[in-house]
């Protein structure tokens, strides 16, 4: 597994190159697997040492804005430890890592984010999973307890919508996956890759294992190179995520799955 900076240790901002995939098990099989990259940033080191090419809270080829989380103030990591506080997680003082799509081109649209809150001896204390809809909700599913830790698999009822092809019912199982990465099989494709992280999440109803869902990507430092290499690589991502939502859903119409209509947002932001 990974070894985290000491809370008092300045970590260095990362980028993933990777994937997301998704697989439908029923009604209709579907499934699909689209190239992606991400920011993995440290939220504690960052408020004590801006980083030379991280573009924050303004426009950039591709940039980070602390207003497309949480309740949409220009300090994220405050909203976050207000809502540890509130939920009586009061270990999370070591280094908070926001695993989340940047903004590119000034534009951006993000499925889920998450937040990983250790302990000041770089255990796990809390992972804050950000759920975005396309209807411009948002709501937090919080992960914490005896079982939380990286590779271990913990669940939540679901209770936010998120896509018209799945009921407001069951439970979501969540994996975590964060290690060395394994430069032998993958240095001629990530080059410069120091870790691996994974993020699952599987959705089941009453009748078992519905939704399989993963983004993953291998981490290098946050540079200007490391920038360049993805916005060339794909320079209308957060279009294309949109994009890709829509299609798959016209997909999933033609194929008949039953669709559901949207109900009305849950009354309280988290849900653990």
């Amino acid at each position: 597994m990974s070894t985290l900076p000491a809370a008092t240790d300045t970590a260095r901002p990362l980028i993933a190159f990777g994937s997301v995939r998704h697989v439908r098990l029923r009604p209709s099989p579907h499934a699909f697997a689209y190239p992606t990259y991400f920011l993995m940033l440290p939220m504690r080191s960052l408020r004590r040492q801006a980083h030379a090419v991280l573009v924050r809270n303004r426009f950039g080829l591709i940039g980070f804005h602390d207003a497309d989380h949480g309740d949409g103030r220009c300090d994220a990591l405050a909203w976050l430890d207000e809502l540890l506080a509130g939920e009586g997680v009061a270990d999370g003082r070591g280094e908070v890592w926001l695993q989340t799509y940047p903004r590119v081109l000034g534009y951006v649209f993000k499925p889920v984010s998450f937040w990983y809150a250790h302990r000041e001896d770089g255990t796990l204390a809390a992972i804050v999973a950000e759920v975005n809809n396309t209807f411009g909700e948002r709501h937090c599913y919080l992960l914490h307890g005896d079982r939380l830790g990286w590779g271990r698999e913990l669940s939540a009822a679901k209770v936010f919508h998120v896509s018209p092809f799945c009921a407001i019912e069951g439970r979501y199982r969540f994996r975590f996956l964060r290690a060395a990465h394994p430069a032998a099989a993958m240095a001629c494709k990530h080059p410069g890759a120091i870790e691996h992280i994974v993020a699952r999440i599987d959705h089941d109803d009453a009748q078992g294992p519905l939704l399989q869902t993963s983004v993953s990507g291998a981490l290098v430092p946050l540079t200007a190179a490391s920038l360049r290499r993805a916005f060339w690589s794909m320079p209308l991502m957060s279009f294309g995520v949109i994009a890709r939502i829509h299609w798959q859903a016209l997909l999933l119409g033609l194929k008949r799955v039953p669709f559901f209509g949207k109900p009305r947002p849950p009354r309280a932001f988290v849900s653990r």
